[in-house]
């Protein structure tokens, strides 16, 4: 069996490294980094941490609106897909390039398989959620977290076989989380103490890309009342920088800014944080993982057990509701929603069983 697989960003690695060196085991992988994510905190250094095999071939696509970013993929993954003619393209999650990587295959006549099917925030404003849905009903082979994912499959009657596998995330969180938990030093580094500071992401473009909710994120994390460490984006580093708002941050005593952080670094900082506010998807999923209160940024979200389950409240730029929610006494029982850590296991055995 040969496979193709796409990936391009910092959840794609994170993902790959449950699933390629089990399936370079059993067949032929070819794997492509497009370059969406070209920092290098953002890209390579999770190869080297998290032993995801190096890339067959690295594209370095990263730069451009979406659509513009999205065209190139396509137009470069088409002859690659020619040239190694692979039984099945496996692409993970929603960026642009998982759907330039399902896009090309089908248009070639190769079988897809999507690894976090089904997921729904029901904003089509989303780029996300165009490619997600896009993918999902281009697929052969719909590979699901959890059974809510599977529902949203059904009942849009997509055509390809469904199979619930759990989470790869959470195969690489129960290996990593504990080694994260004994790591002080990113702690140090930002000069925080356990459990008294707020970790924060932001990079969504319905954020950052518009001033004025720009402003409102600067406005929310200077009325934090307690430390808060930003690993601060590409994106949103270059927007706050144009618009001249980097300074307010910078000035203010209880932000620390750090560089993109590696895996092990952003997971020592997410282990032991008071709580976790974002507007990724993935993350929302690590701060459950990591039992961490999450505030997220967005008034939708894909990951809606763990809204249901009282870890996740979405607050979208409300500075009152943020505040509110990191006061919320969270509950003593958090299910195992989406598996057992053996999800990479079951998409190999998926992929062989119906490629192989």
């Amino acid at each position: 069996m040969r496979v193709l697989t796409v990936i391009g960003n910092r959840p794609q690695f994170v993902k790959a490294a449950a699933v390629s060196r089990r399936l370079q085991e059993v067949a032929d992988e070819i794997l492509v980094h497009t370059g969406q994510h070209y920092d290098d905190e953002m890209s390579a250094v999770f190869f080297s941490e998290l032993g995801v095999p190096r890339p067959s071939l690295e594209l370095e696509l990263g730069t451009g609106s979406n659509t513009e970013q999205t065209a190139r993929m396509l137009t470069a993954l088409a002859p690659v897909i020619g040239e190694h003619r692979p039984d099945v393209v496996l692409v993970y999650g929603d960026t642009n390039s998982t759907l330039a990587g399902g896009l090309a295959a089908a248009q070639a006549g190769v079988p897809v398989a999507h690894v976090e099917a089904g997921m729904r925030s029901f904003d089509r404003a989303m780029p996300e959620e165009l490619n997600r849905v896009l993918t999902d009903h281009l697929s052969s082979l719909l590979l699901c977290s959890s059974d809510v994912p599977a529902e949203h499959l059904a009942r849009e009657h997509v055509v390809g076989d469904v199979e619930i596998v759990g989470d790869v995330m959470v195969d690489v969180a129960l290996l990593v989380q504990p080694r994260a938990r004994e790591d002080d030093a990113p702690l140090r580094d930002a000069g925080v103490q356990a459990g008294e500071y707020v970790l924060v992401t932001a990079h969504r473009a319905g954020n950052v890309d518009d001033p004025e909710r720009l402003r409102r994120l600067v406005d929310l994390l200077l009325a934090l009342p307690c430390p808060v460490v930003l690993p601060l984006h590409p994106r949103t580093g270059a927007r706050l920088d144009a618009q001249g708002w980097l300074d307010d941050l910078l000035a203010a005593e209880h932000v620390r800014l750090t560089p993109p952080l590696g895996y092990l670094a952003f997971t020592a900082l997410l282990t032991r944080a008071r709580a976790m506010l974002t507007d990724s998807g993935g993350v929302q999923k690590e701060a459950y993982l990591a039992g961490v209160p999450c505030v997220t940024l967005r008034d939708t979200t894909e990951w809606t057990e763990t809204v249901d389950a009282g870890w996740n409240v979405l607050v979208d730029l409300d500075r009152d509701a943020a505040l509110a929610a990191l006061d919320r006494v969270v509950p003593e029982h958090r299910p195992m929603l989406y598996g057992d850590g053996r999800a990479g296991e079951r998409v190999v055995e998926a992929l062989v069983r119906r490629f192989g």
